[in-house]
């Protein structure tokens, strides 16, 4: 996973006008994508409003079947519809969150209309900063 992003976001992505989380402030990240995200405090850098899916796909360069692969949102579905996806629906992905993610066909396992956030934090178990993580649901997010 490139747990660290451009800070670049689709252009039709609305911004959210009262985050729960306002940019700039802190949170703590409640759940782990991978290892040594939870518990770690996270800065805001981005709050949108959007849906957002998990998804289960085959990567593009061969790999192994990603299973519910927490996140892509709305505006990373390559040719999009208007209306959000339902679970089951098949999209391709405009998004690439993971190596053999650009491009590949997925299936919708969850879909939710929540506010998502873009964040920057430390890893727990290496020390690693990462910045600019897409990305982090309202839900896996706590107060200090």
């Amino acid at each position: 996973m490139k747990m660290s992003g451009s800070g670049e976001v689709p252009e039709d992505l609305k911004e959210a006008e009262n985050p729960t989380f306002p940019v700039g402030s802190n949170a703590i990240i409640t759940e782990a994508h991978m290892p040594g995200m939870e518990g770690v405090e996270a800065t805001i850098v981005g709050a949108y409003e959007t849906t957002v899916y998990t998804i289960s796909y085959n990567p593009t360069n061969g790999g192994e079947r990603v299973e519910d692969h927490k996140w892509i949102i709305h505006e990373e579905v390559a040719n999009r519809q208007e209306e959000p996806y339902q679970v089951g629906d098949e999209i391709t992905v405009d998004a690439d969150h993971m190596e053999g993610m650009d491009g590949a066909n997925a299936t919708i396992d969850s879909a939710e209309k929540t506010t998502v956030y873009m964040v920057d934090f430390i890893l727990s178990d290496s020390g690693e900063e990462v910045t600019n993580h897409k990305w982090v649901t309202e839900s896996e997010l706590s107060q200090e």
